[in-house]
């Protein structure tokens, strides 16, 4: 192992090979998906596969790491400013970029050994946890949100592992018919979500880790978690109450 990432010596002696011959695939680039970026280029992942069809504006700069407000200026794709972050950070990584949206890259995503999705939607989440499920890729989803309440205002968010034989977003009730058909009923007239970038962050620190797991199990007790669950008033990550009453539930939907 080299200096680089002798401190990470601990995920075993084979890891930094191991990661460097890995794929992962990130959709989406800006709050969650920028910080994503960053971790799996510190940590050693070889192949990166890195997707958006934005371009960086103003609203952008307060939570997309690597931005800088000349990208706003010039309208910069977000897929350049995360390669040329990932590049900065590692240049022994590939990166591809995948412009536009991620349906439109369908076989080469499909060569990911895990996909970590960072969308705004219900729909999109559907879609990509499909396509991972028909593709028998891991999938690991996040995602965060603001709500008003009486004393001001809350924020939560979740990380969700669906992978190939366990429980899928449908089996959390997190994906619904009715979530999608009232999304649709709504479509365009939310504007848009209130980010900030700490949230974010222990959102893809929570997803990086979820992921490691799937690839490097450092320690016989580590199982990754199906649902993750974020208060961000109270700063806590836990294991989803719900998971004790699916332990022994079998996935009907894929």
């Amino acid at each position: 192992m080299n200096t680089r990432h002798s401190r990470q010596s601990f995920l075993g002696n084979n890891s930094e090979a191991t990661l460097a011959s890995r794929t992962v695939g990130i959709i989406g680039l800006c709050g969650g998906g920028s910080h994503v970026s960053q971790q799996l280029a510190h940590v050693g992942v070889g192949n990166l596969l890195v997707s958006d069809f934005d371009t960086v504006d103003e609203t952008n700069l307060n939570r997309m790491i690597g931005s800088r407000p000349k990208d706003a200026e010039d309208s910069t794709p977000k897929t350049v400013v995360i390669d040329r972050m990932i590049r900065e950070i590692n240049p022994n990584i590939t990166v591809t970029k995948l412009d536009g949206r991620w349906l439109e890259h369908e076989v080469a995503l499909q060569s990911c050994d895990l996909i970590v999705g960072c969308v705004d939607s219900y729909s999109e989440r559907d879609s990509l946890e499909r396509f991972c499920r028909h593709h028998k890729i891991p999938y690991v989803d996040i995602g965060m949100d603001v709500h008003k309440t009486s004393a001001g205002f809350s924020i939560s968010g979740q990380v969700i592992v669906s992978a190939p034989g366990q429980i899928c977003m449908r089996c959390l009730g997190f994906i619904t018919n009715e979530k999608l058909a009232k999304e649709q009923e709504n479509y365009g007239a939310a504007g848009g979500k209130p980010q900030v970038v700490w949230p974010n962050g222990v959102l893809a620190s929570a997803a990086v880790g979820q992921l490691m797991a799937l690839l490097l199990p450092w320690s016989l007790d580590i199982k990754p978690s199906a649902l993750i669950e974020y208060d961000g008033n109270r700063q806590t990550l836990c294991h989803s109450s719900k998971l004790e009453y699916l332990k022994h539930k079998e996935c009907k939907h894929f």
